[in-house]
């Protein structure tokens, strides 16, 4: 029973759609660890889904729900979207990036996810009013009308990719 399908609130089941997409970005580079692609593809990698996808992610959380409340669980996860943000720049501009750090990276993104379905949304479908978690739904729709498709054309995880 412990792996029971966490019920989310229709209103806000389009940021756990793209949670989905998030943890499935974290495989992806993990994957191109293991198989020791270099690291400067799997950057452009990163830089692809964080331009495509991540930051808007986050900014729909933080201003439909997040901003919210103040309280300790809202200012966890802001805090987590700086940190995830400040290790992408690390990524990018420090020279010194190891294939440790990448894998940090997709680990401390794997770890948010897990924090925002398992305690954050849970607390606030239970602390925000319904009308505010109903106008969130209204702006999620309107805004993810279709799911977000990783179309990177580098797939540099999969099975066929050529190791040469």
């Amino acid at each position: 029973m412990e792996n029971q399908p966490i019920r989310r609130s229709e209103h806000i089941i389009a940021l756990s759609r793209d949670h989905h997409a998030g943890l499935l970005f974290c495989w992806k580079i993990k994957e191109g660890l293991r198989k020791e692609i270099p690291l400067q593809k799997i950057l452009k990698y990163i830089n692809f889904f964080w331009e495509q996808h991540l930051k808007q992610h986050f900014s729909e959380e933080e201003a439909l729900l997040f901003d919210r409340l103040d309280d300790e669980l809202c200012r966890q996860g802001k805090l987590e979207h700086l940190a995830l943000e400040a290790h992408i720049g690390y990524l990018n501009h420090s020279g010194k990036a190891t294939k440790e750090k990448y894998l940090a990276f997709a680990e401390l993104l794997n770890k948010h996810i897990r924090f925002e379905e398992r305690a954050l949304f849970p607390h606030l479908e239970a602390v925000l009013p319904a009308q505010v978690l109903q106008q969130a739904g209204n702006v999620l729709n309107a805004a993810h009308t279709t799911p977000f498709i990783d179309n990177y054309p580098d797939e540099f995880w999969s099975k066929s990719y050529p190791l040469t």
